[in-house]
């Protein structure tokens, strides 16, 4: 064939080293990628981040996902095509408008394709044409039946890129959010160092009485912005984006938590470290795509209708919903605040609230993150999508029709990401603490962890123990007395013959087939016993005192 003549070529027709060069490129990308998953999944091991582990667990899951939809539609790839619906459902809901053709474009395209036709003279030409159209024979065998194909070759193509695309967002929008949200709680691990000093166990001695206005945290919660339910909620709107995790917030919840559900006497414990394994533990299920996800995004597809701009509307979900769960965030805190209030107009020692799951929606706590997994996807299936039409169709495709919307889109998905990290996540990972119960796998896996570490040094000791006992047992066989006759005290534990006090004694040992010993005693060129025992075989040398292994 000749290049540059546009007709797309089969395997038959291509060069067999660029076919194995495009092969070889394919297999080692697979490779280095599953091999670098491998790698971060041992060092995740051996550092014992379980919860981490898990969350690379569920994205292989995903990619495998992934794998199984990339085969599908590849299998099924000549056969959904054929799949015929009439003409009147296949330009109903379109997402872009349908461009009307006139007479004079009807009658230019004709006499295009009838004089291009007519320089058609050569049969190998004709076998390239039939070749190029080989990929529309299903759009001919539906409109043979004057019907349309439900979906193209080439739009299964571009729905199986757009899957990937949208999954890989997810993964880096996921990524991305727990790293910025855990460097933004890198300062809570100077608060919980602070907690361990001289300095704040005075300042929260336990039998130091003070009123509940007079403390920091009361001063921080108790105004007058919280007579009424409207300016309470106003308060904790504006407060989300100025100091939204407190100093006061995180030492006051951090001293409830350890009073509410380990000891008052347990002050050592890391509360900062708790927070990070439960974030670890939760970063597995926003990680993820669930059904349900995949459901939403079908319910997007459908609704994407030219005239109805229901991205542009989808783009500001996100937003609101970050929002109101930083609002509501701030709310529990304040609401603990008011009712330490109302208990009691004086306190002893530092301020503790009362952990309750009845401060969050529906009483679950876990309901928030529910929500937060659904924002992130959300936000990510935006992006997902703008990234997806300018890499496939370009900017000025039709459904980027108005450049103001797409601008706006792309400003809110970036404001949510913001947001997200470095607002709503810390707030989450601190104030879902104050639920009734804590999370009991976190601690179980920790508490669990020490345990058979401290199992197997155990058990290393004992085999040391049990090695050492053997060796010197073994060397204890060996020392017998020479001045016994007898062969039933051969194997006892007297003490170590003399040179002096031993005589010319001569034993010898003769192992049989049925690994038995036979043990001679001669002196003087006397046999003075024989005796067979089952035993060890060793060797001694000493003056007048020999024993041969044989």
């Amino acid at each position: 064939m000749a290049a540059g003549d546009g007709v797309s070529r089969s395997l038959q027709d291509t060069p067999t080293w660029a076919l194995a060069t495009v092969c070889f490129i394919f297999i080692f990308i697979s490779i280095f990628i599953e091999h670098l998953i491998h790698l971060l999944a041992n060092w995740l091991r051996r550092h014992r981040k379980t919860a981490l582990l898990e969350a690379v667990e569920k994205l292989k899951s995903v990619l495998m996902l992934l794998g199984f939809m990339s085969l599908i539609l590849a299998v099924t790839q000549k056969t959904i095509p054929k799949i015929c619906i009439p003409n009147s459902a296949a330009y109903t809901m379109l997402p872009c408008q349908k461009m009307a053709k006139t007479k004079t474009t009807k009658a230019l395209e004709h006499k295009i394709h009838r004089d291009w036709l007519s320089t058609e003279s050569n049969s190998v030409f004709q076998e390239r044409r039939l070749a190029a159209n080989s990929n529309e024979s299903s759009s001919d065998y539906c409109s043979s039946k004057d019907m349309t194909s439900i979906i193209s070759s080439e739009g299964m193509n571009q729905l199986s890129i757009f899957i990937f695309v949208l999954a890989v967002m997810q993964i880096i929008y996921s990524v991305l959010t727990m790293a910025l949200g855990r460097a933004k709680m890198r300062r809570w691990k100077a608060w919980e160092k602070e907690t361990q000093t001289t300095e704040y166990q005075a300042a929260n001695d336990p039998n130091r009485f003070r009123y509940t206005r007079q403390t920091t945290f009361g001063r921080r919660h108790m105004t007058n912005c919280t007579e009424s339910s409207l300016h309470l909620w106003t308060k904790c709107f504006f407060r989300q984006f100025f100091h939204s995790v407190a100093k006061v917030d995180y030492l006051t919840l951090r001293h409830s938590f350890i009073a509410a559900h380990l000891s008052t006497e347990n002050m050592t414990f890391n509360f900062q470290k708790y927070i990070q394994r439960s974030l670890e533990d939760d970063f597995k299920v926003v990680v993820g795509i669930s059904p349900v996800m995949w459901f939403i995004v079908v319910i997007f597809i459908l609704l994407d209708v030219h005239g109805w701009h229901v991205y542009f509307w989808v783009s500001f979900l996100p937003l609101i919903i970050v929002l109101v769960l930083g609002t509501k965030l701030e709310m529990i805190v304040a609401r603990m605040a008011l009712q330490l209030k109302d208990k009691n107009s004086t306190i002893k020692g530092a301020p503790l609230v009362q952990p309750n799951d009845n401060l969050f929606w529906f009483s679950h706590p876990t309901f928030v993150l529910t929500l937060l997994h659904f924002t992130l996807f959300t936000n990510a299936f935006e992006l997902a999508f703008f990234v997806w039409v300018t890499l496939t169709f370009g900017l000025k495709s039709c459904y980027h029709e108005k450049t103001g919307i797409i601008v706006i889109r792309v400003v809110l998905a970036v404001t949510v990401q913001v947001i997200c990290s470095y607002i709503t996540l810390p707030l989450y990972a601190l104030v879902t603490q104050m639920g009734t119960n804590y999370k009991r796998a976190v601690l179980e896996e920790h508490t669990a962890n020490v345990i058979k570490q401290w199992h197997a040094t155990v058990k290393q000791k004992r085999k040391k123990q049990k090695d050492y006992s053997e060796s010197v047992h073994d060397n204890s066989t060996t020392t017998w007395n020479s001045n016994r006759t007898s062969p039933q005290r051969l194997y006892s534990h007297p003490p170590s013959p003399t040179f002096t006090s031993t005589p010319a004694v001569a034993s010898e040992i003769k192992i049989s087939a049925d690994h038995q010993q036979e043990i001679v005693v001669v002196q003087d060129g006397h046999t003075l016993s024989d005796h067979t025992v089952s035993s060890v075989a060793v060797q001694i040398e000493m003056p007048n005192v020999s024993v041969t292994r044989t």
